[in-house]
């Protein structure tokens, strides 16, 4: 049952959640973060090379002619993983983004780790993604290369519970001292990993004494950080009542797309309903979904007529609803909307996609 540790936490904010109404402003913040493994499955080089090339052909020839509320097209963000790095992959990745189709940001699976060599490895990587690809982003007062993170296996901060993935108990500050401005790893069900806090952008501070700290945390917007935080930023995870296991048992949902799990109107109504927000701006809903796009069977879902149709069904939504805007968003913009919300900023959201962080990528495509 150790598992099903967050239904409690779930139920209790039932009590505080409000259905929508007709003439509730919503603002839509849709990030999707990919655990891009071209090299998942051990397959050979040819292989990963035709997964990569799938998405920089498919991708801008079916969503370029789409755009968002601000005018955008379609964002997407492509979490690669270390130790599957190729330099050839992570540069035509790169040539996507430098295109205005999203961001690339650090993966890691790390097993019986330990501290000293995860800050390495870290810092080296980042340090590489920035120099030699143009990629990950700088914050504005220090320079600092700042990046997001998902950890392989939902192990993060060596959270499963027979210390599998992992092996870390002080990852968040190696992670937060390393220039990792937010986490994007949860929800997690169904892996044991998964914490008691769902359905949240919030602050956790590291306890190295034990694993798992971020299994709880402090609300961003509703008091200062506190020291030595790292940012989580959490996808939806709620209960499916319309569609049931056995005609009884409610489905959940965890913001998952692959290949059996399709996106649909019904799911922007569970991801709206989840309302995973920042407590200063309740009128925007931070949705963020995760994949693992590379892999062949997912990319028949991400780069096909499923993708197509959702994007159609959020303009059609957003052209019948006046009261209903969305934003495709990277990552890091999503973290600079969260910061801005806590700040109390009330511009639009294109004002304040850059906020903190700005885009190496975009910066050097703009020269």
């Amino acid at each position: 049952m150790r598992n099903y540790r967050w239904l409690t936490t779930y139920v209790r904010q039932g009590f505080r959640r409000h259905a929508l109404r007709p003439t509730d402003p919503v603002h839509v913040l849709l990030c999707i973060a990919d655990h891009y493994e071209p090299g998942n499955g051990n397959v050979s080089a040819m292989q990963a090379d035709a997964r990569v090339d799938a998405w920089t052909h498919k991708y801008p020839r079916l969503f370029s002619k789409f755009r968002d509320s601000d005018g955008r097209p379609p964002q997407h963000t492509f979490f690669y993983p270390l130790e599957m790095y190729r330099a050839t992959e992570v540069e035509r990745i790169a040539r996507l983004c430098r295109e205005g189709f999203g961001e690339v940001e650090i993966h890691l699976h790390h097993d019986g780790d330990t501290a000293e060599n995860l800050r390495r490895t870290l810092v080296e990587y980042k340090n590489l993604l920035a120099h030699q690809h143009g990629l990950l982003s700088r914050d504005r007062e220090t320079g600092e290369i700042m990046y997001g993170f998902v950890h392989g296996n939902w192990a993060l901060d060596n959270s499963h519970p027979a210390g599998l993935g992992c092996g870390i108990n002080n990852e968040l500050d190696i992670l937060q001292e390393t220039g990792c401005y937010a986490d994007f790893t949860l929800p997690s069900y169904p892996s044991p990993t998964q914490t008691r806090k769902v359905n949240s952008i919030y602050y956790a501070v590291d306890d190295p004494a034990k694993p798992k700290s971020h299994d709880w945390g402090v609300d961003v917007g509703t008091r200062a950080p506190p020291a030595r935080a790292l940012m989580m930023i959490q996808g939806p995870l709620v209960l499916n009542w319309q569609c049931r296991k056995y005609g009884i048992v409610p489905r959940v949902e965890n913001g998952c797309l692959q290949a059996n799990q399709l996106p649909s109107r019904q799911r922007v109504n569970l991801w709206l309903r989840a309302h995973v927000h920042v407590r200063t701006r309740p009128d925007w809903f931070f949705v963020k979904l995760h994949t693992h796009g590379a892999v062949e069977n997912n990319q028949q879902a991400l780069l096909g007529e499923p993708m197509v149709r959702f994007h159609e069904m959020l303009a059609l939504k957003a052209a019948a609803d006046p009261n209903f805007h969305y934003y495709y968003v990277t990552a890091r913009e999503m973290y600079n909307l969260a910061k801005a919300a806590e700040a109390g900023r009330r511009e639009r959201v294109c004002e304040l996609r850059d906020f903190q962080l700005f885009s190496v990528t975009v910066a050097l495509a703009e020269k």
